[in-house]
């Protein structure tokens, strides 16, 4: 394969232009400040749709930090490219959440260990039953020993992947809620599918943004460029897989 011609329709890079671990926020903007705040040497080595996707090295390592946008589909879409065609072994999402327990608080930090999921993704896969998708374990261990270094204010639980953000049922997480799940959001169970049918790694790390009990809320510039902590410990963990 001629790596310099070499890209998706979605990606155009090539293989040599990403580093084995990802980092993948939502948002093409946060993508941009972790690279402007975090890189040395950030080059931009995708730009398709205005996802912006950067390289550059975290204390002298290599990583990299590309947007996934909103959604299973999105992230569907661009983590299997990464896993499948740019030779990527670890995605971490770092995004936000909706916190849906008592014992979340908004700017905790929830450690996805599986991803509950009201989407037809894993329909693909032919299965004769309900897939639990899950976490690398590995990843999810280091990235709890980064939390602790940083004495983050963190949680490991249940998140809820959902393909509706205003849905038309007011009552619709209560019953996730009464199954424990910590937080709402829209991408981890379509990435941890991607991994494990690659036989690739995968976490997602989320910093609370909202609370559905509570009603509290971060706004947009919040969400974009205040959650350091969290893109800490991800490049932290980065550096360590």
């Amino acid at each position: 394969m001629d790596n310099s011609k070499f890209y998706t329709p979605h990606i155009k890079a090539t293989p040599d232009d990403f580093a084995k671990t990802v980092l993948m926020p939502g948002d093409p903007l946060r993508s941009k400040f972790i690279a402007e705040t975090f890189l040395e040497g950030a080059k931009l080595v995708n730009n398709v749709r205005g996802i912006h996707g950067y390289t550059g090295t975290y204390k002298g390592e290599r990583v990299s930090v590309m947007a996934s946008g909103m959604g299973m589909p999105s992230i569907g879409i661009y983590s299997y490219e990464l896993y499948n065609f740019f030779g990527v072994e670890n995605i971490m999402r770092i995004g936000s959440a909706g916190a849906m327990s008592e014992s979340v608080k908004v700017r905790d930090i929830i450690f996805g260990m599986g991803a509950c999921t009201t989407s037809n993704f894993a329909v693909q896969y032919g299965l004769e039953g309900t897939y639990a998708p899950i976490a690398s374990y590995d990843m999810m261990r280091v990235a709890i020993e980064e939390a602790e270094k940083l004495r983050a204010r963190y949680c490991v639980g249940n998140l809820l992947s959902s393909d509706i953000f205003y849905n038309a049922n007011p009552e619709a997480s209560k019953k996730w809620q009464s199954l424990g799940v910590l937080g709402v959001e829209m991408e981890a169970a379509a990435l941890y599918m991607n991994a494990a049918y690659a036989g690739k790694r995968a976490l997602a790390i989320c910093t609370v943004s909202d609370h559905l009990l509570t009603g509290e809320s971060l706004d947009s510039d919040a969400r974009q460029s205040s959650f350091t902590e969290m893109m800490e410990i991800a490049l932290n963990t980065a550096i360590r897989l």
